[in-house]
């Protein structure tokens, strides 16, 4: 039994929401089964950086990034899915891992 495995991040909770739609609807369309969206743990960063670097010193902005994950599963493909997902046109700032 074959399966592939993406993983989808971005920045922005919606963003990703609709690309994960978007993939589990063109592998239903084709004829596969899918498992997901299954929503991995967010990272973020914190960044601290000066406010003004001589009168007042400890004066910090605190900046935060969060990094949203989910994870599809696609079993059984076949090739009509396999070529819909490369042909998949997804919205700026999602980056796509496939296993």
């Amino acid at each position: 039994m074959q399966k592939i495995r993406i993983k989808i991040k971005a920045y922005d909770s919606k963003i990703i929401d609709n690309a994960a739609e978007q993939i589990i609807t063109t592998a239903s369309r084709t004829g596969a089964k899918t498992a997901g969206p299954i929503p991995l743990p967010t990272n973020r960063s914190v960044y601290a950086v000066h406010r003004s670097p001589f009168k007042f010193g400890n004066a910090m902005d605190h900046f935060e990034m969060r990094t949203h994950k989910r994870l599809i599963e696609i079993i059984e493909p076949n090739q009509k899915t396999i070529d819909a997902l490369t042909h998949l046109q997804l919205a700026a700032g999602v980056s796509i891992e496939i296993k």
